[in-house]
């Protein structure tokens, strides 16, 4: 079994964070500020970032396809 800290998990939390939005100003054409606002006030960031929902070792197109459905696009 691997031994995640809470540091790893902060990097993983991060590093999808900023994937999901790289993907809303590919794929939807928002603004990285639009994009980065849209995401950190999500509610599919918020359970990103609660460990206990283990969101944080599943892909960045997973996560996405979360706030896909959360924002109706």
């Amino acid at each position: 079994m691997i031994n995640v800290t809470p540091q790893d998990i902060q990097f993983m939390v991060e590093d999808i964070t900023a994937d999901l939005a790289c993907m809303l100003v590919e794929k939807q054409h928002y603004s990285i500020e639009q994009a980065i606002d849209v995401v950190y006030k999500s509610k599919t960031y918020e359970a990103l970032s609660r460990p206990e929902t283990g969101l944080y070792s599943q892909s960045s197109g997973y996560v996405y396809e979360y706030l896909q459905q959360e924002l109706g696009i």
